[in-house]
Parts: C-alpha cells; sequence; structure tokens
C-alpha cells in the first residue's frame, strides 16, 4: 500500500474527503517525526510505540573491498515496536 492509497482507505473509512485525510496523515507523520527530534517517545497503546534510539559507533567492512575495515559514526534511528493487538491482528491473517 502507498501514500495515495492510504489515503484512500482512510478517507473511505471516517468519512472524511481525501484531501482531509492527506493533511490528517501529513500532520500525524509531522507530529511523531517532531517528537522523535526532540527524544520524545509516541506511543498509542495497542497499536505501538515510535522512538528514536542512539546507535554507538561501530567498525563495518567496505562492501566493494572486503578486506577494508570503515567506522561508521554514531547516529539516530527511529524504531517502531508493534503493540500487543497490532501483533495478534496480524497473526489473525
Amino acid at each position: 500500500m502507498n501514500k495515495a492509497e492510504l489515503i484512500a482507505s482512510i478517507a473511505e473509512k471516517s468519512g472524511l474527503t481525501k484531501i482531509q485525510s492527506d493533511s490528517a496523515l501529513d500532520a500525524f507523520i509531522t507530529t511523531v517525526e517532531e517528537t522523535l527530534a526532540k527524544g520524545e517517545k509516541v506511543q498509542l497503546v495497542g497499536f505501538g510505540t515510535f522512538e528514536a534510539r542512539d546507535r554507538k559507533a561501530r567498525e563495518g567492512r567496505n562492501p566493494r573491498n572486503p578486506e577494508e575495515k570503515i567506522q561508521i559514526p554514531a547516529s539516530r534511528a527511529a524504531v517502531f515496536k508493534a503493540g500487543k493487538h497490532l501483533k495478534e491482528a496480524v497473526n489473525k491473517q
């Protein structure tokens, strides 16, 4: 499912127009991005939790030259942990 299909599905299930659904989805995405950038979590009970985690600097291998070692800098990564209800819904089918 791509973004256009998601917007159409939201509009159909919520009774909103596609334009309103697009605005709502964009607002949700922006809010999650801003919250994670501040170092906070977004927790939707039953659905899951979005959070930013710190990744340590580490040593890796150059894929073009496997003998060459490269340094991968520390970074922050956005992660999603599925909630109980979402896990159950996915495993039902």
